[in-house]
């Protein structure tokens, strides 16, 4: 295992659990986090916690569950994962400050993660759904917002990032998904940018996932971008 692991999380996203943490095992050596989601976790329950930290080498796990409920449901649900002690649980910061607090106080330990406006999402769909836009104004208001309630992380875009971080301060980590190295496929994200500009923005952790689990060589993808991150993080200071 490197000494010096790149500010990445690697999304685990795959319905069989021996892909996911076959991907685990060969990006650990290079990356801080693995992030196990929605498909994974309603399948394979904690298995899946439990199993990635340890064939990463005890990388932090980054529970993306995105709950949004009343608030008791919530502290519920909260509750329920406490004893996996994810270093993230994400939640949707538009379900309002009393319902991101009930996650907060049921996760003393854990950095609860507000998520923003989620990167698939464009104006058009914004203005569809009734979030009153742009995207980088819902952002920051939702972050101020999930901030206020306690929550120690945020997730939004990482054409957001740098507005974000303006609004919520140096102290709060800052998560971005939506992020592709030059010449990838944006997929189903709308609001993307490269994993470099995104860090000097002031994003702390990048959520990555095709970009390196869909590559022929998982570990060398990994290896390779980190390599990559590590040195311009070096070279560039952040916007914080």
């Amino acid at each position: 295992m490197t000494a010096d692991p790149a500010p990445i999380a690697v999304a685990l996203d795959h319905a069989e659990l021996e892909t996911a943490l076959d991907w685990a095992a060969a990006v650990g050596p290079y990356v801080s986090t693995v992030k196990v989601g929605l498909e994974l976790f309603l399948r394979y329950g904690s298995d899946a916690v439990v199993k990635a930290r340890e064939v990463s080498g005890g990388r932090s796990v980054f529970l993306d569950l995105k709950l949004h409920d009343i608030p008791n449901t919530v502290a519920g649900a909260a509750r329920s994962v406490a004893g996996l002690e994810p270093a993230f649980l994400t939640v949707h910061a538009s379900g309002g400050e009393a319902m991101v607090r009930a996650a907060v106080d049921e996760l003393p330990h854990t950095r609860v993660t507000a998520v923003t406006v989620l990167t698939s999402l464009s104006g058009e769909d914004l203005a569809a759904i009734g979030l009153a836009g742009p995207a980088r104004a819902a952002a920051c208001r939702l972050a101020s917002l999930a901030v206020a309630a306690g929550a120690r992380a945020i997730v939004c875009s990482p054409q957001e990032v740098s507005a974000v971080r303006r609004e919520v301060g140096p102290d709060v980590t800052l998560i971005t998904p939506g992020v592709r190295p030059a010449g990838s496929s944006s997929g189903d994200q709308s609001r993307v940018a490269t994993p470099e500009q995104a860090l000097e923005d002031g994003a702390d952790l990048l959520v990555i996932g095709r970009p390196i689990t869909a590559a022929a060589d998982v570990a060398g993808a990994a290896r390779d971008l980190a390599a990559v991150l590590i040195a311009h993080d070096v070279q560039q200071p952040r916007n914080r």
